[in-house]
């Protein structure tokens, strides 16, 4: 799974989510879909390699203060369309893994906040509005899409997990790209840098374990997701019919753009 991973010195957990295998026997296509923390850091090697990835779309899942916290360095010559909705996708405007470490101090704590997180994540306004721009997108776009967050990885991964669902991908699957964030690229360089984020927000007594959890992926926190999802509206198809605007001719189109 990390032959996925392009390993990028200034954007964490850039990879491509495509390439697995669906329950009708298809095949998601390799080089269409990829996903990505913020690229405020990108270096002009990365931003190289980035330009040759023919993206067309990208969709940032961050709200408005952190987009102008940090604004992403684009190529030269850049022309993808940017979608994203006005507002604050998490609460607090900050990424949900800042959001979450306010009165942590120990990894139990942490693990404890991101659950929480995770079963309000699929329900908040702004975020479901990119929701719905992503899966929009994904619809038409006949290139690659680039889907990305602050950190890559928790609404990202929720993004994500949500389309591998619907388009039918094994739910071991799902779940084993969502925890590729544990190993991709520079895991320690990124936990680095979250701690100096989250600590400077809420953290000042938060121990090393703590910004650890908060800055890793769990299963419990994506099937916290889903199971809220399901436990609301039934399944995760009526969910994303009923609250994302992904009808049966939307997921057939995306099916059609995507599948192989």
């Amino acid at each position: 799974m990390r032959d996925r991973v392009l390993t990028l010195e200034g954007v964490h957990n850039f990879r491509d989510y495509g390439g697995y295998i669906t329950r009708d026997g298809a095949k998601l296509k390799v080089g269409r879909l990829f996903r990505s923390g913020q690229h405020v850091d990108a270096t002009p090697e990365d931003l190289e390699i980035i330009s040759q990835l023919n993206i067309a779309t990208i969709i940032d899942l961050r709200g408005n203060s952190e987009r102008v916290q940090f604004p992403c360095v684009r190529p030269l010559n850049f022309a993808a369309q940017v979608l994203f909705a006005e507002g604050e996708t998490a609460g607090a405007a900050h990424a949900p893994h800042v959001e979450a470490a306010r009165d942590v101090t120990n990894a139990s704590e942490a693990h404890a906040a991101m659950v929480r997180l995770y079963a309000s994540m699929p329900f908040r306004p702004r975020l479901i509005e990119v929701f719905q721009l992503y899966f929009s997108a994904l619809a038409v776009s006949k290139s690659a899409t680039l889907l990305h967050c602050l950190a890559g990885k928790d609404r990202t991964g929720l993004a994500a997990g949500l389309l591998h669902r619907l388009l039918g991908v094994h739910q071991d699957d799902a779940m084993a790209d969502y925890l590729l964030t544990n190993k991709a690229g520079n895991l320690e360089r990124r936990i680095a840098a979250g701690a100096e984020t989250v600590r400077a927000n809420f953290g000042h007594a938060m121990g090393d374990d703590a910004v650890r959890t908060l800055m890793s992926v769990h299963p419990e926190y994506l099937d916290t997701a889903f199971a809220t999802i399901e436990r609301e509206h039934g399944s995760i198809e009526a969910y994303a019919r009923d609250v994302l605007a992904v009808t049966d001719d939307k997921l057939e189109a995306i099916a059609s753009q995507l599948l192989a």
